[in-house]
């Protein structure tokens, strides 16, 4: 905890979001991603980024921390449960991904270290 007021230290942290955010996007369009959505919110919940490679859609969710580590734990199940609604909600309004393949992503961003990309971090139940 940090000697500045609460509303600073949220500001500051949603900044460092938003830059973590672009620095995703970034980093899949270089692996041939095409940025979809960003910041989509519904469902109760928030999807980072959608994007789309062939086909495949990718829901991707963005973490960063100090350590790479801990932008790992950093997904809870919670927050999983409540990515999957907002992917549930996503979907209902964009029926041409349903016949796709279709993944929860991670990219995890930490201090001074390149961004990692990681594939089917949580399962989608769409049933």
């Amino acid at each position: 905890m940090t000697g500045r007021p609460r509303g600073i230290r949220h500001a500051a942290a949603h900044r460092t979001g938003i830059r973590a955010e672009r620095l995703a996007a970034w980093f899949l369009m270089l692996k041939g991603y095409r940025i979809i959505a960003r910041r989509y919110a519904a469902g109760g919940g928030e999807i980072d980024i959608v994007a789309r490679r062939g086909r495949t859609v990718i829901f991707v969710e963005v973490k960063a921390r100090g350590a790479l580590d801990d932008a790992r734990i950093a997904i809870t199940a919670m927050k999983e449960r409540r990515i999957v609604g907002a992917v549930r909600h996503w979907l209902a309004r964009n029926a041409w991904a349903m016949p796709l393949t279709l993944r929860c992503d991670a990219v995890f961003i930490g201090r001074r270290s390149f961004p990692r990309h990681v594939a089917n971090v949580m399962t989608l139940y769409l049933d």
